[in-house]
């Protein structure tokens, strides 16, 4: 009965904010980037205009940290719908030798300059051969013969839309959490004509300011002569010991763009039949899968089962000395395999990331981790796989104590390993690259306050939570074996070929089903193109793990019909060896796509990330492996009835 209806349904960090006409808006910066070499610098790390209030961090979530963004306030400052022109904004220092090679070195490297308005990053058209490219940013400079020239004049466009007032109650935070946006309840503000920002385009130009026009000129003055901004022309070169004078200018134009629709410009994508491409493509693998499964299942094993059960015990003694075959292994094929508690501690861990991946993906294909919500994706991940600990250690636990036939002492270490394989593995990893960002004085390094927040979470939180769910794994009635385990081991005849190298060769199966999604993510990830395909990267998913599935299961039903019947490691890794190929995807892609990757320490970031990527999915894949064929070994031995 407290329930009301609303006019619209907007998603965490998405709140509309409703700006009257003179109100002050605040551009905000981020760190520079560059897909040259994939290593942030701080804004003011140039020698940039500070504002006058001095430099002040927004506030920033964990997410937000990890990827190296910093968020900072600007000297740009903008009134709503006040169109102003040739605004100085202040002359740098004379640069110092150390300044203009760092300048340089940024020119160099492709740097862009990221800024931000109403949570809206600035966006630049180009068009080149009748295409219009869109960049979010703008370059440091431009090198022309051997000479420098910097952008410091700047050429705002915002777009802006009439505030349309809808029935939201009471004060609800904007995308940044700095504002406030006005409710129904405060009738007086309705009255004024308010507008939202919709558009953020930025143009930038280097213009060679007069030194004498400069004289009696303050901040936020006007420049005394004209500035015409020509993006074709460069004039601004910069000089050792010589300083640098910033402009800008602002228009407003309205625009039809509604607000719900003003990221459209950020997240459209090409390539929307590649995907489908994609898809189509895994679902012929699968069937085909599906095909030699169901011929396994439906033929071979049921005739022989069949066959089997129609004979008296004296003739199933006699048949058991002419049979060959999965048959052969009954007695041994839930032996226990070795180091059985690292299996167990990589397969929960596995588990864990493909919930994490599930759930944030489903999410995020809601929308509710959407790019207007600086890292929550990130953020996201790491609650839902610190909380999937529980799920983690149950699975661990009990598993052990199915392949130990009940034993369930050790219960304690084997959830400690789950709580620490993986996440060791990715402290061991990113400490590694950390260091490497400090030494080049990078955003993108973790603060050590985040390190220590990181530490928290997981020893805090990810342990406890791990080792309680590895205790109710202890409570829970463990899968019993439909056979018995023979004392002695049975021989295993000599294989006609490698069956590691079957093993291995199986993961180019899923492989062929992700590469065309993989190319897209890394893209988005290291070109700067923004990924928000969600729905298809979901479907992918969802194949991926059928196909997996169905990998692993017919590895292991070959291997138990050549009398092999060490399928525990081999079930894993059939489905788990799809990463050594996206690894290896990963270093072609450094080599043909990444050509302007430069400098060691760019190559080794990329790496070390795509090390840390392959592991992760080798664990996600390879449980779905293993459970799919230990499902598989249990119901197919369950059907076979031998003393």
């Amino acid at each position: 009965m407290f329930l009301q209806l609303v006019d619209g349904f907007y998603l965490p960090g998405s709140y509309p904010h409703k700006y009257n006409v003179g109100d002050q808006l605040s551009v905000k910066v981020n760190s520079l980037t560059s897909i040259d070499t994939e290593i942030p610098y701080k804004y003011y790390s140039l020698p940039f205009c500070k504002p006058l209030e001095g430099v002040k961090d927004s506030a920033e979530n964990l997410g937000e940290l990890l990827m190296g963004d910093r968020i900072e306030n600007s000297p740009y400052r903008f009134k709503m719908y006040t169109n102003e022109s040739e605004i100085y904004l202040c002359k740098s220092n004379p640069l110092s030798a150390d300044e203009f090679k760092i300048l340089k070195e940024r020119i160099d490297e492709m740097y862009q300059v990221n800024l931000n308005l109403d949570n809206l990053p600035a966006i630049r058209y180009m068009r080149k051969d009748d295409f219009l490219l869109r960049w979010t940013g703008y370059p440091v400079g431009i090198q022309v013969q051997n000479v420098y020239y910097v952008f410091n004049h700047l050429k705002f466009t915002v777009l802006v839309h009439k505030y349309e007032q809808t029935n939201m109650a009471d004060v609800i935070g904007a995308g940044d959490g700095a504002e406030l946006i006005t409710t129904t309840s405060d009738k007086s503000s309705t009255d004024v004509k308010g507008y939202m920002v919709v558009g953020f385009e930025v143009v930038p130009c280097s213009f060679q300011h007069g030194n004498e026009l400069l004289k009696n000129v303050t901040t936020y003055g006007k420049y005394p002569s004209s500035i015409v901004c020509d993006p074709s022309t460069v004039a601004m070169a910069i000089k050792e010991g010589q300083p640098i004078t910033f402009s800008y200018e602002v228009s407003f134009v309205e625009s039809d763009i509604k607000w719900p629709s003003r990221w459209d410009a950020y997240l459209k994508m090409e390539g929307s039949k590649v995907h489908w491409f994609s898809i189509l493509n895994s679902l012929l693998v699968i069937f085909f899968l599906a095909g030699i499964v169901i011929v396994i299942f439906l033929r071979t094993i049921r005739r022989d089962l069949a066959r089997y059960e129609e004979l008296d015990k004296e003739a199933q003694a006699q048949v058991n000395e002419e049979l060959s075959g999965w048959k052969l292994v009954v007695g041994d094929v839930f032996r226990a395999p070795n180091n059985p508690e690292l299996l167990c501690v990589m397969v929960a861990d596995g588990l864990r990331i493909l919930g994490m991946a599930a759930v944030t993906n489903f999410f995020a294909a809601l929308g509710f981790m959407s790019p207007a919500s600086r890292g929550a994706l990130i953020t996201g991940m790491l609650l839902f796989y610190i909380f999937l600990g529980v799920v983690a250690g149950y699975v661990a636990v009990w598993l052990l104590r199915t392949i130990t036939c009940g034993e369930s002492r050790g219960w304690f270490s084997v959830s400690w390993r789950v709580a620490c394989f993986f996440p060791g593995i990715a402290f061991l990893i990113l400490t590694i690259l950390n260091f490497l960002l400090w030494g080049s004085h990078s955003t993108g390094a973790i603060p050590f306050s985040t390190y220590l927040v990181l530490l928290l979470l997981w020893f805090c939180i990810s342990v406890p939570l791990t080792l309680l769910g590895g205790f109710i794994g202890t409570k829970t009635p463990r899968l019993e074996f439909p056979v018995r385990i023979n004392q002695i081991s049975r021989e295993i005849p000599a294989q006609r070929f490698p069956s590691w190298l079957i093993v291995f060769g199986a993961g180019t199966v899923p492989f062929g089903e992700i590469f065309i999604e993989l190319f897209f993510i890394m893209s988005s990830i290291w070109l700067g193109r923004v990924y928000y395909v969600f729905g298809f990267l979901f479907i992918v998913l969802i194949l991926l793990v059928v196909v997996c599935a169905e990998v692993s299961l017919v590895i292991t039903y070959m291997h138990l019909c050549v009398e092999d019947w060490r399928w525990w490691w081999k079930s894993f890794f059939a489905s788990g060896s799809v990463a050594i190929y996206i690894f290896l995807y990963s270093v072609n892609y450094l080599v043909f796509d990444l050509k302007s990757l430069s400098g060691p320490v760019s190559a080794a970031l990329y790496l070390g990330y795509s090390l840390f990527m392959a592991i992760a999915i080798m664990l996600a894949t390879g449980a779905v492996g293993f459970l799919s064929s230990f499902l598989f070994v249990h119901r197919l031995f369950s059907s076979v009835k031998i003393d």
